[in-house]
């Protein structure tokens, strides 16, 4: 059996507390991605997403300098490296999310995206339809 340790994403850029929505949007453009994990001494304190950055950001008419704690999604949903790739595949299919964190012994070691697992062919049917269902969705929540 597969770990998620196998197929995540282990050179995860992040941003601080101390970095404002400006620098995660920036940051973003350069690295090509959606969604920057946010940690303090490699503490993950949460995520921010190219939809916070829109919803809680653009929409509500804040500046730039806005700090990331005021936008960035709290409460996340993580795995541990030694889950396995069809329980992830569920958790993720499950709450709808398209970028698992990884966390060990508190600290961010990694980032499973659909992506990982779309590369990875051996999860069981059922977790690779939950994925398909998550991929085609249009209203799915980051």
């Amino acid at each position: 059996m597969e770990h998620i340790r196998d197929v995540m994403t282990t050179d995860v850029d992040f941003c601080t507390p101390l970095d404002n929505v400006y620098e995660v949007a920036v940051k973003m453009k350069q690295l090509d991605v959606g969604a920057i994990p946010i940690c303090e001494n490699e503490h993950l304190l949460g995520m921010i997403t190219d939809r916070d950055i829109v919803i809680r950001g653009v929409a509500e008419k804040r500046p730039n300098s806005t700090r990331v704690t005021d936008i960035m999604s709290e409460n996340l949903i993580t795995a541990d490296p030694g889950m396995s790739i069809d329980d992830a595949a569920n958790l993720m299919a499950k709450h709808q999310i398209r970028r698992l964190p990884i966390v060990e012994n508190n600290r961010l070691v990694g980032i499973c995206s659909l992506g990982d697992l779309a590369i990875h062919d051996g999860t069981d049917d059922e977790a690779g339809y939950a994925l398909s269902e998550i991929s085609e969705s249009p209203q799915v929540h980051h």
